[in-house]
């Protein structure tokens, strides 16, 4: 973890504001025990995730398109050529949603603005990821853009580790009905 005190007590007040408006669909599957706090967040993504990004076009049509996310600093940040559609997009349109679902009983989704970083930040974050991609940015496309996410909004879900252990114990049986059901879908 790479966190301040103060960046892991902001996040957990972002988690505690977004969990306290939510809807009752919401908090029946993310339940005060199988919410993620701001610790166990910033530890479980000590990596490089495949992180969602959904943005809109001008017309108003969404997109949605994979990124290689780095969570520093009790947020998200992703790079992107210069020249890609979702680059574009986010300039002239911030508001960005971005999820984290590596598996069934997991997920962190966030909404928010994404911001692209210049000056000193730029300069930081593009020699850290340069480090670990093991070449320069520079090197992966013409022109690199960074951005950050802005949270407005975070919600961090994990099943308890028994959920887990029983939802996989069904995962065997699941896989059988899935195959019968497609023989009668046809």
């Amino acid at each position: 973890m790479n966190e301040t005190t103060d960046e892991l007590e902001a996040l957990q007040e972002l988690l505690d504001r977004s969990a306290g408006g939510r809807t009752r669909h919401l908090t029946d599957i993310v339940s005060t025990e199988r919410r993620l706090s701001a610790e166990r967040i910033c530890t479980d993504l000590d990596d490089v995730v495949v992180l969602d990004v959904a943005t809109v076009s001008r017309a108003g049509v969404p997109r949605l398109s994979a990124v290689d996310g780095h969570f520093l600093h009790a947020t998200w940040y992703f790079s992107t050529a210069s020249s890609a559609v979702k680059a574009r997009d986010l300039l002239a349109r911030p508001a960005v949603s971005v999820a984290y679902t590596p598996r069934d009983g997991y997920g962190i989704w966030t909404h928010g603005d994404a911001v692209a970083v210049h000056g000193q930040e730029f300069t930081r974050i593009d020699a850290y990821l340069s480090e670990v991609y093991g070449m320069p940015l520079s090197d992966m496309a013409d022109g690199i853009a960074i951005f950050r996410v802005e949270p407005r909004w975070m919600v961090g879900f994990a099943m308890t580790p028994e959920e887990q252990a029983e939802f996989e114990a069904t995962l065997p049986a699941r896989a059988e009905r899935r195959i019968t059901a497609l023989r009668r879908l046809g």
